[in-house]
């Protein structure tokens, strides 16, 4: 019975184990993730678990040495086996051939981290702008576009937003990742999140009813965009040329009924508004609320049956 037992344990154990893949030995060409646990100028060094140790060095380091210099001591990252055994006796790695493994990995840790990164756009359709991280395709959404860069088209014309998109072709934009798909290997960037948190603590320093004057940067149709210098907790405007910027609604811009923005402001125009509600970093304004209620009063200069021409 003892024998049985024992003998039961034994075959037991290794179900489990065959289970966990402890016992199936590597092979070349296999993708392992590692633990780093030893970093030099030449080489890196991995605990790969039951396999032993890793190594990165010579060639295969130097090629990936862009993407090691973020990396630490206790950091994971992928790689795959070129050499079950070199010369000192180590599994010899590789980065590259497990670039798309390691490319998400830095690409998660940048976005838990909140990181601001650097794109070139290389390509513009009528839902936004088309980048590259790491050589992983990414896209930058219309809707998360900066104040600044949002195609600010009259009409919500698609073919002249795209005319406005296609000026970022080449140039290089501070975004952050917003959100990524490794299994559809796809990126979704904002350039809007990087300065969600500096306008939401910039208009900390305003409250509903302020006046600010600006300057019109935009007109819609449905509405015109106002420009006007943050200030600081002691109300004072910001010299550096740090502006917010805000909506004026088209009911908001005049108190008759107006058929297009353009009748009562054009881009460039000097204006007073009044802060009418502040909604997390957007900020509703109206030139209205200054000019005097032609309702105000009615009551006194006419009564009910009377005829108004």
């Amino acid at each position: 019975m003892k024998k049985i037992n024992e003998s039961y344990k034994i075959n037991h154990m290794k179900d489990i184990l065959e289970k966990n893949d402890l016992l199936k030995p590597p092979n070349v060409g296999d993708i392992v993730e590692g633990k780093i646990i030893g970093k030099g100028r030449a080489a890196l060094f991995l605990d790969l678990g039951t396999f032993g140790t890793g190594t990165i060095y010579g060639e295969e380091f130097y090629e990936a040495k862009e993407e090691l210099k973020e990396l630490k001591i206790g950091d994971k990252v992928f790689a795959k086996i070129i050499d079950l055994e070199n010369e000192e006796g180590y599994i010899e790695l590789s980065l590259s051939g497990a670039s798309k493994e390691m490319a998400f990995e830095v690409i998660r840790r940048k976005k838990e981290k909140g990181e601001k990164i650097l794109v070139k756009i290389l390509g513009a359709n009528k839902g936004g702008l088309v980048a590259e991280v790491s050589n992983i395709p990414a896209f930058l959404p219309v809707s998360q576009l900066s104040p600044e860069h949002y195609p600010k088209v009259e009409g919500a014309d698609k073919t002249k937003i795209l005319r406005e998109l296609q000026k970022f072709v080449g140039q290089t934009l501070e975004v952050k990742i917003l959100d990524f798909s490794q299994r559809d290997e796809q990126i979704i960037l904002s350039e809007r999140a990087k300065i969600l948190e500096d306008k939401k603590e910039s208009l900390k320093n305003y409250k509903v009813g302020d006046v600010v004057e600006g300057e019109i940067s935009g007109v819609t149709d449905f509405g015109a965009f106002i420009k006007f210098p943050a200030r600081n907790a002691f109300g004072i405007a910001d010299a550096g040329g740090n502006d917010l910027e805000g909506l004026i609604h088209i009911s908001e811009l005049d108190w008759k009924i107006i058929e297009e923005p353009t009748e009562i402001v054009k881009v460039g125009d000097k204006v007073k508004a009044k802060i009418i509600e502040l909604q997390n970093d957007r900020v509703f304004l109206s030139l209205k609320a200054l000019k005097k209620d032609p309702w105000q009063g009615i009551e006194k200069k006419y009564k009910k049956g009377d005829i108004v021409l």
